[in-house]
């Protein structure tokens, strides 16, 4: 996980990612509910290019992603 950047956003890059930087960054407001999830919106940028703009999603999709991902998590702990 990096600092917050001045508007805010703290960007996680996986724990799978090697050291070459060709990974995706998951970006949330951390005030935004206290656990680290955004409450509104999940933000997801290529580490390759950071000034990009990044895609955007609501928490209800990005959850159901995760789920599609791995069936065995249900949406009430991601």
């Amino acid at each position: 996980m990096t600092a917050p950047e001045p508007d805010g956003i703290v960007w996680h890059t996986s724990s799978y990612s090697g050291t070459n930087g060709a990974c995706v960054e998951v970006g949330w407001h951390p005030s935004s509910d206290g656990n680290g999830a955004a409450a509104d919106r999940v933000l997801v940028r290529d580490s390759k290019d950071r000034t990009a703009p990044a895609l955007t999603f609501s928490t209800t999709t990005w959850r159901a992603f995760l789920v599609t991902l791995n069936p065995l998590t249900t949406s009430a702990n991601v």
